[in-house]
């Protein structure tokens, strides 16, 4: 589902299977946000194929967190030329708790080829502020595009709603920080890492208000 120039929402919605809302940008350079689930991964290698596009012709996958409903499909891109990111803190965090996490996702000595930090990331013509948004998870990091005032909210927002912080690393105190500092951000389009995205100006302020007046509370 186009969204926006050169953005594909490859939307979930089986509401009897977990699995991850995933991001297709389609520029110079031909980016994938959080690839969902490895046996779950069918419906993300559909709506490629639709585009004339396969797994093998991505450059880069990037992952906003390492839960396996976000990250466990980077098996698929193991034999590819695409480069798979995450942040520093997170890879430290997933290797502290899981330090098999490789044997659990598939492959065995598994380490991204990119250790994402708090700044700037260009691809390209794709130029990212990587915002390091700690709370579901310690590495948790959003996405932004300053010049189409996107942002990727992976689990840290949701359309009327929040991350969960009650698995290992989560931090009620840490979340609500993060979503402060996202809410100062000028967002037109807020594409969250479940459920609906949020779309225009308007709405995504009052989704921010709403989260603040009602969910902040239970932080």
């Amino acid at each position: 589902m186009k969204i926006a120039e050169n953005l594909h929402f490859f939307p979930w919605n089986n509401p009897s299977a977990n699995n991850c809302n995933t991001y297709f940008i389609d520029g110079k350079k031909k980016i994938l946000v959080d690839p969902g689930h490895y046996h779950l991964f069918s419906h993300v290698r559909d709506q490629l194929s639709q585009l004339s596009l396969a797994p093998e012709d991505m450059d880069m996958v990037i992952i906003t967190h390492g839960h396996p409903d976000h990250m466990e499909g980077v098996k698929i891109f193991e034999n590819t030329e695409a480069l798979i990111s995450i942040h520093g803190t997170e890879m430290t965090f997933i290797k502290s708790v899981a330090p098999h996490y490789g044997e659990a996702l598939g492959i065995s000595d598994f380490e991204p080829d990119i250790l994402l930090e708090e700044g700037d990331l260009t691809l390209d013509d794709a130029t990212f502020q990587v915002i390091h948004t700690p709370g579901h998870s310690p590495g948790s990091i959003c996405l932004y595009q300053s010049d189409k005032k996107v942002l990727f909210t992976g689990d840290v927002v949701f359309n009327q709603g929040i991350g969960r912080t009650d698995l290992p690393g989560g931090n009620g105190q840490e979340l609500k920080e993060s979503i402060k500092r996202l809410s100062r951000l000028d967002v037109s389009l807020l594409l969250t890492g479940h459920g609906d995205v949020v779309s225009g100006r308007d709405a995504v302020a009052e989704n921010f208000k709403m989260i603040e007046d009602y969910w902040f509370s239970y932080l």
